[in-house]
Formats: C-alpha cells, sequence, structure tokens
C-alpha cells in the first residue's frame, strides 16, 4: 500500500512540474509578444505557488522590464540569482535592468559575470558593449562587438555596433566595412545609410555619402538629421543651392533646432544672401543664445554689409560668451580698423596675440606702433 502512496504522489509532483513548465513556456510567448502585464500577472500567480522557481523569477523579471519597472525587475533577478548564483541569464538581465537606470559600471559587473558562467552568452557581450560604450571605454566595446560577431550568428545590429565604434575610433574606412555588411544582413535600414553616409562624409568620399543619403531619405523621408546630413555633403560640394533646399525640408520637419538654422545660414551666406543669412543667424540665437559661434557668424554677415556697429556688436556677444577665443578678439579688431578706430582695434589685436594668435602679429606690427 505505502509502494502505491508513493507512486501516486510521485505522478502528481511530475504532474505539477510539467504544468509548471507549461506555464512558464506560455508566460514566456507572452513576453515575446510584448503582453508584459499579462505575463506579469501569469508569474505572479506561478512565483506565489512556488517562491523558489528561479525561471519564473528570471521571466517575471523580464516583464517588469517591459514595463519599465527597472527597479522591480532588478529585485525579481536579485532572488533569482540567490537561488542560482550561475544563473548567466539572470546576470544578463540584471545588466539591461541596470543600464536603463544608468548604471553602466555596475551593469558591466553583471555582464561579466554572465560571461563567466556562459562565455558563449553572445546577448552578454553585445551588452557588456554597449555599456562600455556609454561610458566611452571604446576600446573595451570594440572588443566586446567583435566577440559577439565571432560567436555569431552574424546580423546587421552586430555589424553597426562594431561600425559605430569604429567611426568613433576615427577608423572611418572600417567602419564603412562594417556599416557594408550590415546593409547586405538588412537592406531596409534607413540609419544605416545614413551612418555609412557620414563615415563617407568623413573620408572625403562626399559622392558616395551624397548617394548613402539619398537611400536613407527615400527609406525614411520624415527625419530632418538625414536632410541636414546630406546638406552638409552638398555643402563641402559648393552645391549651395542643393544644401539649401535639404536645409529647408530640415526645418519644415524640425523647426526647433537651432543648429539647423545656423547651417541654413552658412549655406546662405555662400549664395551671398547675407540678409537671409543673417535672418537665419538671428532665429538660431532666439533659439539658443548661448552658443558664441552663431553671434561671430551673424558678425561675418554685418560685416560684408558693412553695419560695422552691428559686427562689434555681436563679437562682443560672443566674447562674453567665450572671451579666451583669440580668432574672435582678431575679428573684432579688424572691424573697428574699418571704422577707424585704430586705438581700440589694436587693443584687441594685442589680446588675440596674448592668447596665442599668430596671425595677428603682421597687423599689429603694421598698425599698432
Amino acid at each position: 500500500m505505502g509502494k502505491w502512496v508513493f507512486f501516486v504522489l510521485g505522478c502528481l509532483v511530475a504532474v505539477t512540474v510539467c504544468a509548471q513548465d507549461a506555464q512558464v513556456e506560455g508566460a514566456r510567448k507572452k513576453i515575446q509578444a510584448n503582453d508584459f502585464a499579462g505575463a506579469k500577472t501569469d508569474l505572479t500567480k506561478l512565483i506565489d505557488a512556488n517562491p523558489r522557481n528561479k525561471l519564473a523569477l528570471n521571466l517575471r523579471g523580464q516583464a517588469r522590464m517591459g514595463l519599465e519597472d527597472f527597479y522591480g525587475a532588478i529585485g525579481d533577478f536579485n532572488f533569482a540569482l540567490e537561488l542560482d548564483s550561475t544563473f548567466a541569464e539572470a546576470w544578463n538581465n540584471r545588466g539591461e535592468a541596470k543600464i536603463a537606470l544608468g548604471d553602466d559600471e555596475s551593469a558591466i559587473n553583471d555582464f561579466t559575470k554572465a560571461i563567466k558562467f556562459n562565455a558563449k552568452l553572445v546577448l552578454a557581450y553585445t551588452n557588456r558593449g554597449l555599456a562600455k560604450y556609454d561610458i566611452e571605454d571604446l576600446q573595451g566595446a570594440y572588443q566586446d562587438f567583435s566577440k559577439a560577431l565571432d560567436l555569431g550568428p552574424a546580423d546587421a545590429d552586430k555589424y553597426f555596433n562594431r561600425g559605430v565604434v569604429k567611426a568613433e575610433l576615427g577608423e572611418f574606412i572600417s567602419a564603412i566595412d562594417d556599416y557594408t555588411k550590415a546593409i547586405e544582413l538588412d537592406k531596409t535600414d534607413a540609419g544605416l545609410y545614413n551612418y555609412r553616409g557620414v563615415a563617407y562624409y568623413n573620408t572625403g568620399n562626399l559622392d558616395q555619402a551624397v548617394a548613402d543619403y539619398d537611400q536613407a531619405i527615400k527609406l525614411d523621408p520624415k527625419d530632418p538629421l538625414k536632410y541636414e546630413n546630406r546638406a552638409l555633403a552638398k555643402n563641402a560640394k559648393e552645391n549651395f543651392k542643393g544644401a539649401l533646399e535639404d536645409f529647408n525640408k530640415a526645418i519644415e520637419l524640425d523647426a526647433t533646432q537651432a543648429e539647423t538654422y545656423n547651417l541654413r545660414g552658412v549655406a546662405r551666406f555662400n549664395l551671398e544672401d547675407h540678409d537671409g543669412a543673417i535672418a537665419d543667424y538671428t532665429k538660431a540665437i532666439e533659439l539658443d543664445e548661448t552658443n558664441p559661434v552663431y553671434y561671430d557668424n551673424r558678425a561675418l554677415c554685418k560685416t560684408e554689409k558693412e553695419d560695422y556697429a552691428g559686427a562689434v556688436e555681436d563679437y562682443s556677444s560672443s566674447i562674453e560668451l567665450y572671451p579666451t577665443d583669440p580668432e574672435t578678439y582678431y575679428q573684432r579688431g579688424l572691424v573697428k580698423l574699418s571704422m577707424n578706430n585704430k586705438y581700440d582695434a589694436c587693443l584687441d589685436f594685442k589680446k588675440a596675440e596674448e592668447l596665442g594668435s599668430t596671425e595677428v602679429k603682421a597687423i599689429i606690427k603694421k598698425n599698432c606702433k
């Protein structure tokens, strides 16, 4: 009789375990379908019935991350790791939650633990690379992204991540290789073409940069940054009209960016539309009155229009914001010289020399005796 009781109890335990496994898989599928609330509810019932179910705790942590409850998620991952300190997936997931909270240093430690317990956990290398990138450890990020690619399988994101780091390190030709491999794997991602365009721009291959921006805009015609990037490449090709058209489109899509007005002002200046350039620089200053470059650019336009008093005023505003730039003193001195105010001009020239300008020496020798 006792043997039969034991057998029946054993069957009941097996059925219960199987039922729990099915519920865990059901919750996993809900997470994959972005039904995070439903998954959390199901997993909470499972955990209430068995608080030592590490798989359920790990999955509920993921569900909580989907709900942006990162502190709650970390709590679940902590419990899972208390039950099994070698649980690589939980270490990785806790690291992801810490990245979301801006704690990159601690996240790196978690990803390192995940790799210790599962040296082939590709996602942990990728995540650690992202965290290292955030703290500007570019070499470390490069190594982790490379390891993720070595482990495979190759995908566009892995090549893109490494390409971004290579570009940050100034290795633009190698970055182009990675972006190209990413594009071969995913020809529908506008961002890949945009980033490769930036890399081509930095190598001086302006035609290819424009071609990539063309494709990026074709795939995503609502992003102002892509038009701005193409405008910069056209400007570098001295296609100022084409650049102006792209800056116009960028501003049409987003009229809140001071830098875009400033750059359009440069294009208008190159087209000798000084009034239009001044209007753009003025708008840039309205949006961001703390950038000395905008005052310098407007001063240059005013000088071209022989509005010397206005130019001096703008250079003075620039100097208030950035009093250690020798070029601004030099330019203001030139304007004052045009106003026949040689005494004040020489004060500016000498200040420029004091701050390290070498080009000002000849003009001091000629005018400031």
